[in-house]
């Protein structure tokens, strides 16, 4: 896969991280960036630069990477993408459409709200496996060209976590919650990192038994869960810096905190153990991209037009992007994790004792960043918050 673009789609998530509010979210650089690239490719100026600086791409190339990194993709075990785009029947194209957008991945529109919805609909619901059913736009508003990419991520632990339920007396997280919790003799896969936004930054790996991993990152408590996301974006990168379990764990007495969420506790295990629990949790969100359209390089061709337009390369008809959603789900439980994005742009006509040793202890039980990784790129998938728990306990 090719690291630069693997380097954009990070960054661009990392940009979108800053921006979220304080509260659970998820979100999916990797589908809002095919898009970008592609718009890109098919954009006038000025709007094909600010598309091209947004996605980080060179734009005469851009409609050619996306299409490559979704069948990079392909080649995954555990991820599956897909790229879609539906032209409106009456909407003459340009000559250079074809160079810009593969004759296999155009289906065409109606114009009738409810025939295109169950077209659109089984296309997010097939490519997603019924994770996400329905196509995050709205149809009634003479849509002549729809761009949409969809990414459906499902993988199963190789060691399990045990689930219980866990009752937080007082605080932010006061109640009672579904809680996982696991041990496990590998010290590799915790770090301690210094970032320049979140300082003291701890990351757990949890490995998914074929090619993705997920990424646990908690930060100290005066850091903004911003930065924390951020910083862990910045590990995922990197994964093998920052001090790792084995050096954790002699960095102080038992009951010391050796870093953010991590203790030095006891276990009768023949070997120093890592101790993992968190709530699980279930987030399931929509994103208006509209409301950030100078992050997403989308201010010009969203205004406008004019006579010509902001997209000759598709269509002379004067065109401009008129939404820009996504739906995201992302879902952590005892067996595995799975995440689902589907998003779209629109465009419209313009107008423990014998011998004992020693065993660090995680807690996740304040809020926390995610992000889930293509093991070998560290592509990340979903990037996300938990604020508070979702799932209440029995």
């Amino acid at each position: 896969m090719d690291a630069d673009v693997v380097r954009a789609v990070n960054e661009l998530t990392s940009r979108w991280a800053r921006a979220l509010p304080a509260e659970n979210t998820v979100v999916a650089g990797l589908g809002v960036w095919p898009l970008l690239a592609l718009l890109a490719s098919g954009a006038d100026e000025p709007g094909r630069t600010e598309l091209a600086a947004a996605a980080g791409v060179d734009p005469s190339g851009g409609a050619t990477a996306a299409i490559r990194l979704i069948e990079a993709i392909e080649g995954s075990a555990d991820l599956h993408a897909a790229l879609g785009v539906w032209v409106d029947e009456q909407l003459k194209l340009a000559e250079t459409f074809d160079s810009v957008v593969p004759a296999p991945l155009v289906g065409m529109l109606t114009g009738n709200p409810a025939v295109d919805r169950q077209k659109l609909d089984a296309w997010a619901a097939d490519h997603t496996d019924d994770l996400i059913r329905e196509m995050p736009v709205d149809l009634n508003g003479g849509i002549e060209l729809l761009l949409a990419s969809a990414i459906l991520l499902r993988t199963k632990w190789v060691r399990p976590f045990e689930e219980h339920t866990r009752r937080v007396p007082d605080g932010p997280w006061a109640g009672s919650w579904r809680w996982l919790e696991r041990s496990t003799a590998d010290l590799d896969s915790i770090r301690r990192y210094e970032h320049p936004s979140a300082a003291w930054l701890t990351v757990v790996t949890v490995a998914g038994d074929a090619d993705v991993d997920v990424l646990l990152g908690i930060g100290q408590p005066q850091t903004d869960q911003a930065d924390v996301l951020a910083g862990l974006l910045d590990a995922a990168a990197g994964l093998d810096d920052g001090l790792d379990g084995a050096a954790l764990i002699q960095q102080g007495e038992v009951g010391a905190e050796v870093a953010p969420g991590v203790r030095i506790g006891e276990t009768t295990a023949p070997r120093p153990q890592l101790q993992v629990s968190l709530p699980a949790f279930s987030i399931d969100v929509e994103h208006d991209l509209m409301e950030s359209r100078e992050l997403f390089g989308l201010t010009t061709v969203s205004s406008d037009p004019g006579a010509h337009g902001h997209f000759s390369a598709l269509s002379p008809t004067p065109l401009r992007i008129d939404q820009a959603k996504q739906r995201v789900l992302a879902r952590f439980f005892a067996s595995g994790f799975e995440a689902a994005a589907v998003t779209a742009m629109a465009m419209t006509r313009a107008a423990m004792v014998t011998s004992k040793q020693r065993r660090l202890e995680v807690a996740f039980d304040r809020p926390f960043a995610f992000v889930a990784v293509l093991r070998d790129s560290r592509l990340p998938i979903v990037a996300g918050r938990v604020e508070v728990p979702t799932e209440p306990g029995a």
